[in-house]
């Protein structure tokens, strides 16, 4: 069977002498393996669609349940993050956001827009379009974030909400991080540098608390903006 998928490169391992596997991020199938064979090559025809964050359409031939790409049409390669480390760290974490949170066989198109809208954001030098994706990743996760207006103290882990009174299994947070979020969210909040670390250190225990995966290089770059 050979099919075509939208799709978005999540990671990619090399393998044998010239080979690669590839992660898809697609619409319509969710998170799906393929292997892409001789892209190592010098001159390979295909040598662009294996790379990370590559956004394209994908052609795939399914035999006994092993996928090899066959063929690809360049939407975007997003080559802009290659030219920054904050940029291409960004990226990193949308890309591990969405393998942590997308199977297989899985309806995925809101993942598929969020994620390259996010990298084109990130390419654009848009300062908070991390926090921003990963909001609307765990949204469709079924993990929504909430604030209420008003003066809040504390963030529940469990229930994804902001209260003012006190929770039992919350923790305290700071005003920057609420602001900043609430700019996000709702364009309401007045954000600041501060801020948006606090927010996405909050992002990614909320994240690891919810899926019980880590999002690694959310930590390195965090340290960067430092």
């Amino acid at each position: 069977m050979d099919y075509t998928e939208d799709a978005l490169v999540l990671r990619t391992v090399n393998f044998g002498e010239n080979d690669r596997m590839v992660t898809l991020l697609t619409a319509g199938r969710g998170k799906i393996s393929a292997a892409m064979k001789g892209v190592r090559k010098a001159a390979a025809r295909l040598n662009f669609a294996a790379q990370p964050f590559c956004f394209a359409e994908y052609t795939i031939a399914e035999r006994a349940g092993r996928r090899t790409v066959t063929g690809a049409s360049l939407y975007d390669g997003f080559y802009a993050l290659r030219e920054d480390m904050t940029k291409y760290y960004t990226a990193i974490c949308v890309a591990e956001a969405c393998d942590a949170l997308v199977l297989e066989e899985m309806r995925a198109g809101e993942f598929l827009v969020a994620a390259v809208s996010a990298l084109r954001e990130v390419c654009a030098g848009e300062e908070y379009a991390l926090i921003r994706f990963l909001c609307s990743a765990l949204r469709y996760a079924g993990y929504p974030i909430e604030i209420p207006k008003g003066e809040v103290k504390r963030f529940g882990f469990t229930s994804g909400s902001f209260s003012a009174e006190r929770e039992e299994e919350g923790v305290p947070v700071s005003e920057s991080t609420v602001e900043t979020l609430r700019f996000v969210l709702s364009g309401e909040g007045t954000p600041t540098a501060d801020g948006k670390k606090r927010a996405l250190r909050l992002l990614r225990a909320f994240f690891s608390y919810q899926t019980e995966s880590d999002l690694p290089t959310l930590g390195e770059l965090l340290n960067l903006m430092e």
